[in-house]
């Protein structure tokens, strides 16, 4: 997956080459969004993007992020803002540093310590989310919601250049 390179002609400044990561649990209802963004936008084949989804990061995903220069994480939360909130993530070492499940932030830690250097650019897209129970299917306002961050990330990776940051906060 990341032995690609990314060529353009000459004079021509190649596309940053993202990593979409989408995670949850498909079978917790609004709780599939992250995998269902992913979907989505791995079904449009952009030459410059990997995709890949799981149920929560682990510390085994750190070699996930070896080779890109930026990487996109993609989650349901239920206490965002609708339809999604966009950030950046920084490198910490947080409490879930040592837990099974990372978040983005611990994961990022995680690649700085074990490759010693920095990390790609990483970013959070968190998608609002309302059911969460298992078994339930995905709510009419999440796939709404959905829609938006997918049509979010068509604008950011279609980009010649990546968007400031500030310019893509909340839909």
């Amino acid at each position: 997956m990341n032995g690609h390179t990314n060529k353009a002609p000459s004079g021509i400044q190649p596309a940053p080459r993202a990593l979409l990561f989408g995670y949850g649990n498909p079978g917790r209802g609004d709780d599939a969004l992250g995998p269902l963004v992913i979907e989505h936008i791995g079904a449009q084949h952009f030459p410059h993007v990997s995709c890949l989804t799981d149920m929560q990061l682990l510390i085994e995903h750190t070699d996930d992020l070896a080779g890109f220069d930026q990487a996109i994480f993609v989650d349901a939360d239920m206490s965002c803002d609708e339809p999604f909130e966009w950030s950046a993530v920084t490198a910490t070492r947080d409490d879930s540093y040592t837990s099974h499940a990372l978040t983005p932030a611990a994961l990022l830690f995680v690649y700085q310590q074990v490759y010693q250097q920095p990390g790609p650019a990483c970013f959070l897209l968190r998608v609002r989310g309302y059911r969460f129970a298992l078994g339930d299917g995905l709510s009419q306002p999440a796939s709404h919601n959905l829609q938006a961050a997918v049509a979010h990330l068509q604008t950011w990776l279609s980009a010649p250049v990546a968007p400031s940051l500030t310019d893509t906060q909340h839909a």
